[in-house]
């Protein structure tokens, strides 16, 4: 509120119920940003902050209670829950949206909203506005400024406070479960997606959701970046790359692992796997305070190229294959993204034309990998081998904790592991 002004007014929305199939909808999540500030979780809903009132005021518009609907949809929080549960100073129908939204906008010379999400939205945000300036004779020479929320909001949301930290270790300790279950339960002749139930069981049963669709992509689908489709058999001799990760009243964890089916792994797959590795150390070391956000990817690239040339894999000086950006046939992504709501979450990676510097309350996640496909200048030993390894890392004022480090890395941790079975 502080940075909205006294003149202006913030509008922030609920997500919608999103049709899935005749007469299904999907599993509602709510939009992040509004989950941030009002902890709803419920659709139909819009949340406005007018800041010069005392110590500022929170309205909220959302569902009434309706016995009958709720019997077939489940329980409402209703207005007397938004304001006892909630905490919104007001409530209000979210039905009644039409006729007082205009009056709470009247006189605003700012206003802030989500814009250009959701034309619709959008649509709507101009006709409260042009209502709101016919509302009053008094105000109607006011220039109404329209903005967007993002840059104001997104920023609060990069730093973490220790609750939220708290909610993402609790996120972090489901989704290791979850990877050593998928671990230990993984052998040749399964198929992706029953690696991947072994995964839901875990977040399930701990009371989380998938924070994103998970990726099983056994051999050379462990090559595909976004592989989703979890379907093929996994064969002996492969390797297996997963990225899953629990979600915890919202907020995302999001972890890879790679390991050799069979549990095994081989001389080629292991030199492969031991590159990665020393690779995101090396970044890891690097995600500290007043480093720029790229120094853990700069250090990345130089071992993964350095390691490429010993592996036979590129030709030449490190140095010039970097600058001639070689590597990235083998690695073509970036080595982190920031994480929280949103498990690529908001916050920008720049400040003006420099890297942003990273400070205390920052989450980020350090996944450096390679993914070697068939080709006639690769030996056949490293042919369909895809290698990620993502850890979720809090940058701190002593350094960084990793909060997924409780999870096995080490190659022979990884064949200890597999070798217990889950059943």
């Amino acid at each position: 509120m502080r940075m909205v002004g006294s003149k202006g007014v913030a509008v922030i929305p609920s997500a919608e119920l999103v049709p899935r199939s005749r007469d299904v909808d999907y599993s509602f999540r709510q939009d992040s940003d509004f989950l941030y500030l009002t902890g709803f979780e419920e659709p139909d809903a819009l949340a406005v902050l007018l800041p010069d009132q005392a110590g500022g005021q929170y309205i909220l518009f959302c569902r009434e209670r309706d016995a009958e609907k709720e019997i077939w949809n489940g329980r409402r929080a209703g207005l007397s829950g938004a304001r006892k549960d909630y905490f919104a100073d007001k409530a209000y129908a979210i039905r009644k949206l039409d006729e007082i939204l205009p009056k709470l906008l009247s006189g605003r010379e700012r206003i802030f909203y989500p814009m250009g999400r959701d034309a619709s939205f959008d649509r709507k945000i101009i006709r409260w506005v042009n209502q709101s300036r016919g509302s009053s004779r008094t105000t109607s020479h006011i220039q109404q400024e329209l903005l967007s929320l993002d840059y104001l909001l997104h920023d609060m949301r990069l730093y973490k406070s220790r609750n939220e930290v708290s909610l993402m270790r609790q996120a972090a300790k489901v989704s290791i479960a979850a990877h050593k279950r998928a671990m230990r339960a993984c052998k040749p002749g399964m198929h992706e997606y029953e690696v991947e139930a072994e995964l839901l069981y875990e977040f399930k049963k701990a009371g989380c959701a998938a924070a994103y669709p998970c990726i099983v992509g056994g051999g050379k689908n462990s090559c595909i970046l976004h592989y989703t489709e979890n379907k093929q058999v996994l064969g002996d001799g492969d390797m297996l790359l997963i990225d899953a990760g629990a979600e915890y009243q919202g907020y995302a964890s999001d972890i890879t692992r790679t390991f050799p089916v069979n549990g095994i792994f081989s001389k080629a797959q292991r030199e492969a796997y031991e590159l990665v590795l020393e690779a995101q150390a090396a970044a890891i070391k690097k995600a500290i305070p007043g480093n720029h956000w790229n120094d853990p990817h700069n250090e990345a690239v130089k071992v993964l190229t350095k390691g490429l040339v010993s592996l036979g894999l590129l030709q030449g000086r490190p140095a010039k294959l970097i600058r001639e950006g070689e590597y990235r046939r083998f690695f073509m992504h970036r080595t982190g993204h920031w994480l929280g709501l949103d498990v690529h979450d908001v916050g920008d990676y720049r400040i003006g034309d420099e890297w942003r510097l990273l400070e205390p309350g920052m989450m980020l996640t350090v996944e450096p990998g390679l993914y070697i496909t068939k080709a006639k200048d690769v030996a056949k030993c490293f042919w369909d081998t895809g290698i990620r390894i993502e850890d979720d890392v809090l940058v701190t004022n002593e350094g960084n904790k990793v909060l997924t480090d409780a999870l096995t890395r080490g190659p022979d941790e990884i064949e200890a592991l597999m070798a217990s079975s889950v059943h």
